[in-house]
């Protein structure tokens, strides 16, 4: 296994002008980017950055327009999309149940690019996807109907199944949108132990606190540009986060004076 098992070059993407996603103007370029075992990359940005379309070519979902992915040393156009699959996983972002099925049901979909076609899940799958719902602390939940849960719960349900893929790079979009403080901070108490186990994680983000929070690493950007790169304690400075998305901040910091947050100006 190689350390970086995900790296960009240059990398830029560009809608065609005949879609209606954009009039072909660059929705970012110039990204060059290390993701690393066993640790965190949070992307962050304001809207319209090119944060998700970012996460949606490292994922295989879009072409580059330039530059070049690495998947294990070499480039990621080269693998099928089965084995890109056994490799990458995805969280998505605003995906939500249409249809009652279990919990478990939902997760064992993760063994997909691991089956023939046409065949059916076997036990050991089966015993993955449970495994997969007790490393995220919701195998209770295993029996319920999809439709049932709330948004917490549902986004662990779409982590577990990412994990039921085994994968060795885990790729989340903006996974506590819509959560509360409580769901937002169980999924990124998720995300921390996930990277401590050894998966590559990269997420996006609109919280620097988050980014300070799991540590690693992290990549600001702004007009489809990294701004900013290395480690969240050293970028996410006020200067820098004034400049990126023009409000006024202070950093907190614990009893050590480590960054562990930023603090807003009271509005007068």
């Amino acid at each position: 296994m190689t350390e970086h098992p995900l790296v960009t070059r240059n990398l830029g993407f560009t809608y065609p002008r005949k879609t209606t996603a954009g009039d072909g103007q660059p929705v970012f370029s110039g990204v060059s980017l290390t993701v690393r075992n066993g640790e965190v990359l949070s992307v962050l940005g304001p809207n319209g950055a090119g944060k998700t379309t970012l996460l949606k070519c490292l994922g295989s979902q879009l072409v580059p327009t330039e530059g070049e992915i690495a998947l294990h040393d070499k480039p990621l156009g080269s693998f099928s999309r089965r084995v890109i699959a056994q490799e990458i996983a995805v969280v998505p972002q605003g995906e939500w149940p249409l249809f009652p099925f279990t919990v478990a049901n939902i997760v064992v979909m993760g063994r997909a690019p691991f089956l023939p076609f046409f065949s059916v899940p076997s036990d050991q799958d089966e015993k993955i996807a449970l495994g997969a719902l007790e490393t995220v602390g919701i195998g209770h939940l295993a029996e319920r109907e999809s439709t049932t849960l709330s948004g917490g719960e549902w986004q662990l349900v779409l982590i577990a199944r990412a994990l039921a893929q085994q994968p060795k790079i885990l790729l989340l979009d903006e996974p506590t949108a819509h959560l509360d403080l409580g769901n937002q901070m169980k999924v990124l108490e998720v995300i921390h132990r996930l990277a401590l186990s050894g998966i590559a994680v990269v997420i996006t983000t609109h919280a620097p606190d988050q980014a300070l929070l799991l540590d690693g690493t992290a990549a600001l950007m702004d007009k489809g540009r990294i701004v900013a790169q290395g480690r969240p304690a050293d970028i996410l400075t006020p200067a820098i986060i004034c400049e990126t998305y023009g409000v006024s901040v202070a950093m907190v910091r614990d009893e050590t004076g480590q960054p562990v947050g930023i603090r807003h100006q009271r509005f007068a």
